[in-house]
């Protein structure tokens, strides 16, 4: 990382796989958001995936890599620089309201579908869509920023998945089968539970008495079990929309494409979200002067463990303890 270059403005926190800072570009004082994982054996197969599957991806709703060289070494951390979503984190958005409007829910929804509509078209499922993994940026009417594909999977790099990831109270029947499965269906799976919870304000599988229960969490899942409490105003559009995506039979679930064609997701969908990006158009790699090799290379070496020092140069210790969430549920509501 060029300290000549960048000056540290604050800590963002933790995510699946590193600590995330916010820095700022001394030359043009753009804010930049620096993704810092350790050195060793935190650089497994789940960074490569998120670097090389997020790298090929272009569009408004999804977090773009900055700069030309995205993918940096310092002696103890590998460093990817990424688009700074000022707005935080849906989930955040969503706990200080309580819970959205249904007109408010949809204008997320329809950005998160347009996003992981764009995903699907270029073989990449995302696998661990969630509120947490949603960014808005910091403009008045915020634009939705999908990140963290950690957990992606490329038609093009390999088979179809069947190992169990995602977070228990998004998570789809068909991947708790550990038998193989469609990774694009079960993405609309955890968008209908993102949905929900814009509206309801709670997991729509959880038991709010027993929320830390995941057995019982995964056995209303595994039966379809949900309701939509009676104080929450829910057109009927929309309960059919649940209806159609919360289907425990992949092949019986509506798609993507369906989505894109349903009344309630039409009713106020922005002009620009009409004029999809072009998944087939490819990369312009003169944008990107690391190839994918370049930066193989650099997660190889990074593979090595650095020196035993602290980002010294930024003047903060790193958080060696990251917040994995793998046994939880997602965030929690208060």
């Amino acid at each position: 990382m060029d300290k000549e270059r960048y000056e540290l403005v604050r800590d963002l926190g933790s995510g699946n796989f590193g600590v995330a800072r916010l820095m700022r570009d001394k030359r043009t004082r753009e804010l930049v958001a620096v993704k810092f994982i350790e050195r060793g054996e935190k650089i497994d197969e789940n960074v490569q995936r998120e670097i090389i599957n997020h790298r090929s991806l272009r569009h408004p709703n999804i977090v773009q890599f900055k700069e030309a060289s995205f993918v940096m070494l310092t002696p103890t951390h590998l460093a990817i620089i990424m688009e700074y979503a000022a707005g935080g984190e849906l989930f955040e958005r969503i706990c200080n309201a309580g819970r959205f409007t249904e007109d408010e829910a949809r204008y997320f929804f329809q950005q998160l579908i347009s996003g992981v509509s764009y995903c699907h078209a270029s073989e990449i499922c995302h696998r661990d869509l969630k509120l947490e993994n949603t960014l808005l940026d910091g403009s008045p009417a915020p634009r939705l920023k999908i990140c963290d594909f950690g957990y992606s999977k490329s038609a093009l790099l390999h088979s179809q998945p069947k190992s169990t990831v995602g977070t228990p109270a998004y998570i789809a029947p068909e991947v708790l089968s550990r038998k193989e499965y469609d990774g694009k269906l079960s993405d609309v799976w955890s968008c209908g539970v993102t949905l929900y919870v814009m509206l309801v304000g709670s997991y729509p599988f959880e038991d709010s008495a027993d929320p830390r229960n995941f057995r019982k969490t995964i056995q209303r899942i595994l039966n379809v079990q949900y309701t939509i409490p009676d104080y929450v105003r829910v057109s009927q559009e929309c309960r059919h929309l649940l209806s159609r995506i919360f289907v425990a039979t992949p092949a019986k679930r509506i798609t993507i494409s369906e989505i894109k064609k349903h009344p309630w997701f039409l009713k106020n969908l922005p002009v620009e979200l009409l004029q999809e990006a072009d998944p087939t158009r490819p990369i312009d790699e003169s944008s990107y002067s690391q190839s994918v090799e370049d930066i193989m290379r650099i997660i190889q070496e990074a593979r090595t463990r650095g020196a035993a020092q602290s980002l010294d140069a930024y003047d903060m210790e790193m958080d060696n303890e990251l917040d994995l969430d793998v046994d939880g549920s997602g965030g929690d509501f208060l």
